[in-house]
């Protein structure tokens, strides 16, 4: 059975992140409702974890809240897919005078 592929980002979707400081080397804890969400989905699309961390370090993350098996690839490239989930997106709907506004008047969902 064809399941379409999602890149899903790591930071501010799957953790609580901007809640502190920004540190390399930790991720913030997995947000509420986040390994629901990420089961219900694995079972109609393939998922990637789709982040510009250390992958190693985001691989363990993964393991360590036991989501990894979710997942069929970690990756720091946007590869194919049907969708990718952000939190930092600006989805284009072919207007560019829209989408300029939409990006003079962006805020991460976290920062309101």
């Amino acid at each position: 059975m064809y399941k379409p592929t999602i890149l899903i980002d790591l930071d501010g979707v799957l953790n609580e992140y901007g809640k502190e400081k920004f540190n390399e080397n930790y991720i913030p804890d997995m947000k509420k409702g986040a390994k629901e969400f990420l089961e219900k989905l694995s079972q109609k699309a393939e998922l990637k974890l789709f982040t510009t961390r250390n992958l190693l370090l985001a691989t363990k993350w993964l393991i360590n809240n036991d989501i990894d098996k979710y997942f069929s690839d970690v990756t720091n490239i946007k590869s194919m897919a049907y969708l990718h989930i952000d939190d930092r997106a600006i989805c284009f709907q072919g207007d560019y005078k829209q989408t300029l506004n939409n990006i003079e008047n962006f805020k991460v969902y976290w920062k309101n």
